[in-house]
């Protein structure tokens, strides 16, 4: 018998809210990471989820040696987009040749590199809408309900199955671009002025500047996705980004979260993205551009 139901990668303030629901759901998680703080608190103490009700504590297995995860069947990757073939090397030392890895991370090309590495028929991609705030290795805040949307993949059951059972909320969307483009979109909108201002998402709606902003990197990277053929699952960029600003008004993005503690951000895979793409289809794509450059700045590089 295996020794756990599931295997998360990463260590982060997502990989702990969902090790978290899936222990609460008395399922064993395993998690693999390399971020030396998380993986001695997860040891000691396992995830503190921290919430109106109070905090709950949750055990789960952890390592930093992919050989203590042999026998991987089942996998979530939840790392930061910068470390996906990182994680995805790390997996090629212990997954069984039939398992099945989900990426439900953000920005553009996980699924690509992790397909490269391991496998099409081993990789399947999702996006979510659920979110969490990191406030301390292994203590988390979730941010607020929202749902997994999973691609087409034919041996996607086992791991919708283990998701509903911790209680998410799991969709099939046949056009998975459509979804991740959607959220990639939103993200490019909000996470970087977030993270330049340092200010919660909902004050981005009070400032007429930085709406005004928002406004222009949301058209910007909607019309590249419209030029690659994606169709967006929403008829306003603009009003989308908007109202998830609206409907997150209390979080800290997972950018700002970055800057805040030091860490590396997503810019490259998120605004970069719409850059690089927007480039190839001749987009213009001057905001995006340069809030790439600011944050890239803002983090010493």
């Amino acid at each position: 018998m295996d020794e756990f139901d599931i295997l998360i990668v990463g260590t982060g303030a997502m990989a702990c809210l969902f090790a978290a629901r899936l222990s609460a759901a008395k399922l064993r998680v395993m998690m693999l990471g390399t971020w030396v703080d998380g993986l001695q608190a997860l040891r000691s103490q396992g995830v503190h989820v921290i919430n109106d009700e109070g905090e709950q504590v949750y055990s789960v297995k952890v390592s930093d040696d992919p050989k203590a995860c042999e026998g991987a069947k089942l996998i979530l990757v939840m790392v930061k987009a910068w470390q996906t073939e990182q994680a995805g090397q790390r997996l090629l030392q212990c997954i069984t040749p039939n398992a099945l890895v989900l990426t439900l991370q953000n920005g553009d090309g996980n699924y690509e590199k992790l397909s490269r590495l391991l496998g099409v028929n081993r990789v399947a991609v999702g996006a979510t809408t659920v979110g969490a705030t990191l406030l301390g290795p292994a203590t988390v805040r979730p941010a607020g309900d929202g749902v997994i949307t999973l691609g087409i993949h034919g041996r996607l059951k086992p791991m919708a199955d283990l998701l509903g059972k911790a209680g998410f909320i799991v969709e099939t969307a046949p056009d998975i671009s459509s979804v991740q483009w959607g959220k990639l979109v939103i993200n490019a909108a909000i996470n970087p002025l977030t993270a330049l201002l340092r200010v919660q998402n909902g004050e981005l709606l009070k400032r007429a500047s930085a709406r005004s902003v928002m406004t222009s990197a949301a058209r910007e990277a909607a019309a590249v996705a419209i030029a690659k053929g994606v169709h967006l699952p929403y008829p306003d960029p603009v009003l989308a980004a908007e109202a998830i600003a609206r409907r997150t008004a209390m979080n800290y993005s997972s950018m700002l979260q970055d800057i805040l503690r030091g860490a590396q951000t997503e810019i490259d895979f998120i605004n970069g993205a719409v850059v690089q793409e927007g480039e190839k289809k001749g987009v213009p794509v001057v905001v995006n551009r340069t809030l790439w450059l600011l944050i890239k700045a803002a983090a010493g590089r």
